[in-house]
């Protein structure tokens, strides 16, 4: 950012003090990478809040019934009284015993081949869904109520099954908006120092500008002007990366076919928060170099 000496074409207009760089420098392309980075950190953030308030909403309502029985006869026996009593449950919209072929196929991955040889006992499961979230009075009357025809079921809250995977979301989140957070504090600094060395360079430019009856807020918004132009552009073009990164990822995650993961798909305000990324990094570049500027001329004369 050189400053060039001052011209005034007319009484009352700002001098030019710096020449558009036009995307010339170091400084767009350290606002691009900035904005890149907040932009892939603020979209894994959005989505990792997608995944969990969509997922405690499909598991608020949830309940499962496990039956520990060695004894298949004993153990169908007892799923399907469970099943029974729970569907004249008030509060209790179904449930559904889970086919033993799926559940097989649920922890097959884990046990092996052998758990359909019948030499590992399976537990049968009854998934329950309730018309409210599930508290712990209402848990623990649903346990009561089982038991009494299912001694050797265990009813649980699908909700607290994933409790440790919702604190690893959690932290997560607070990770992705420290890392905005640093980004954002990262390009402040990068436009403070160029704005610096642009100020201590040209600090003969300055007191001649002064001298020919220029204000600080003239020599002001012509850094905030130069430091503006460089900012849209690079933000231009870290939004067009970061979006290109956040689509490949998506893309990639979406092959997996998972339930928790594909909860956290993007939405269309989720988009329109990360198209704001630039905007904002744009509007802090600004008012950084403003500050900067008025700062310093008021130490150096």
């Amino acid at each position: 950012m050189a400053l060039k000496l001052p011209s005034f074409g007319s009484a009352g207009s700002a001098p030019e003090l710096m020449p558009q760089g036009r995307l010339a420098g170091p400084m767009p392309w350290v606002i691009a990478i900035m904005v890149a980075l907040t932009v892939i950190a603020a979209a894994a953030g959005l989505a990792l809040s997608n995944t969990a308030r969509n997922a405690a909403d499909a598991l608020s309502g949830g309940v499962t019934v496990q039956v520990v029985e060695a004894n298949p006869v004993e153990r169908n026996r007892q799923a399907e009284a469970a099943a029974k009593a729970l569907r004249a449950t008030p509060g209790v919209t179904t449930a559904e015993i889970v086919p033993q072929e799926e559940v097989e196929r649920l922890i097959e991955p884990w046990l092996g081949a052998r758990v359909g040889d019948g030499q590992i006992p399976v537990p049968a499961l009854v998934d329950v869904r309730m018309r409210e979230a599930v508290t712990g009075e209402t848990l623990g009357a649903l346990r009561r109520q089982v038991r009494q025809v299912a001694p050797a079921a265990r009813v649980d809250a699908q909700s607290s099954w994933l409790k440790p995977v919702f604190g690893a979301i959690d932290s997560l989140q607070w990770l992705a908006l420290a890392l905005v957070a640093l980004l954002g504090m990262a390009l402040a600094a990068a436009v403070l120092l160029a704005v610096r060395t642009s100020l201590g360079t040209n600090r003969e430019t300055i007191e001649i500008v002064h001298l020919l009856g220029g204000t600080d807020a003239q020599i002001a918004r012509v850094f905030q002007r130069a430091v503006g132009f460089d900012a849209a552009g690079g933000g231009a073009v870290g939004l067009a990366l970061g979006l290109v990164v956040v689509l490949f990822l998506g893309q990639r995650f979406g092959g997996l076919e998972a339930g928790l993961v594909q909860s956290g798909a993007l939405g269309w305000i989720d988009w329109v928060l990360l198209a704001l990324v630039p905007i904002a990094g744009l509007v802090l570049a600004m008012l950084t170099a403003r500050i900067t500027v008025l700062r310093a001329l008021r130490k150096m004369l």
